[in-house]
């Protein structure tokens, strides 16, 4: 990968994040994160990894919602000015899921068990978050927000 494929990766993982975040309210769409992106040498083609926490169910229905919403992404990806915005394929990624079941797994084994025991207990999903508290329930997101400035963040 070049670095210029690599920026452009980047550059189009924090705006499709954006869009996300700010423009689609549908509430099919639960706890995403859009992880990486990957686009094709030919630029034509990008997918999408996103990584969603819920059940089965709730995960396959937030990645179709998000495939289906995918034009219009693409479609306000036009601001951005480049030769050639690609088409957007969402996968999930579940990369974060596997890691805390080896993570159980290792824990669980050096607590004595047995990989036989500890795979047969092993949730293959990640916990749904619950509410805090105290802490409101986020608003849901729609179009019809007042505007505000806000500045760009950078993961460091």
């Amino acid at each position: 990968m070049s670095e210029r494929t690599a920026r452009l990766d980047e550059l189009l993982r924090e705006e499709i994040s954006a869009i996300v975040g700010r423009e689609i309210a549908d509430p099919r769409i639960g706890f995403v994160t859009i992880t990486s992106v990957d686009v094709a040498p030919d630029l034509a083609h990008a997918t999408v990894w996103v990584s969603v926490i819920g059940d089965q169910k709730a995960r396959r229905a937030s990645v179709r919602a998000l495939g289906r919403a995918m034009p219009f992404v693409r479609h306000r990806l036009g601001a951005l000015r480049l030769k050639r915005i690609p088409e957007l394929h969402v996968r999930e990624d579940d990369t974060a899921e596997r890691g805390t079941r080896v993570l159980r797994i290792l824990d669980e084994l050096e607590h004595g068990e047995t990989v036989e025991e500890v795979a047969a207990d092993t949730p293959t999903e990640l916990p749904v978050p619950a509410p805090m508290r105290g802490v409101p329930e986020p608003r849901p997101r729609g179009r019809k927000q007042p505007s505000r400035k806000q500045g760009r963040q950078h993961g460091h």
